[in-house]
């Protein structure tokens, strides 16, 4: 494999974990949010999934985000009467984000991320390297 295909696969790697983090992110800062009123439905959690696709130029099979889809599980109710969005029983609905979850899937979304920086700094080093050893 040449260093122009591996840099090329690292660097969709990278754009799909900066979206994955992205995601995580957005569910963080959402955890505790509720609806206006009642009926409101609070926020949904978001899960990202990737798809590898050839490169038909390069031959090379990259990473991409296939898809941003809610995440289907049930909403977690509280009861709080006087809160503005209680339904009539007093329970409010919140989001279906689990911190611990988001908090585990930022740190695998970093790390690989970080794994995918240092194949381009490893690319990188072989091309001066390279280049090193062609001036003397």
């Amino acid at each position: 494999m040449d260093l122009m295909k591996s840099l090329d696969i690292s660097a969709s790697a990278m754009r799909a974990q900066g979206t994955r983090l992205r995601i995580v992110a957005e569910n963080l800062a959402n955890a505790n949010s509720t609806g206006e009123t009642p009926n409101d439905m609070p926020y949904r959690r978001q899960v990202v999934s990737f798809e590898s696709v050839l490169d038909r130029a390069t031959g090379a099979h990259l990473v991409q985000v296939a898809d941003v889809t809610a995440d289907d599980s049930a909403f977690t109710r509280k009861y709080e009467p006087g809160h503005p969005s209680a339904d009539a029983e007093g329970y409010v609905l919140y989001p279906n984000v689990n911190s611990l979850v988001e908090m585990m899937d930022m740190r695998e979304a970093q790390r690989s991320y970080e794994a995918n920086l240092s194949v381009v700094d490893i690319a990188k080093q072989m091309v001066m390297k390279t280049i090193d050893m062609l001036r003397t």
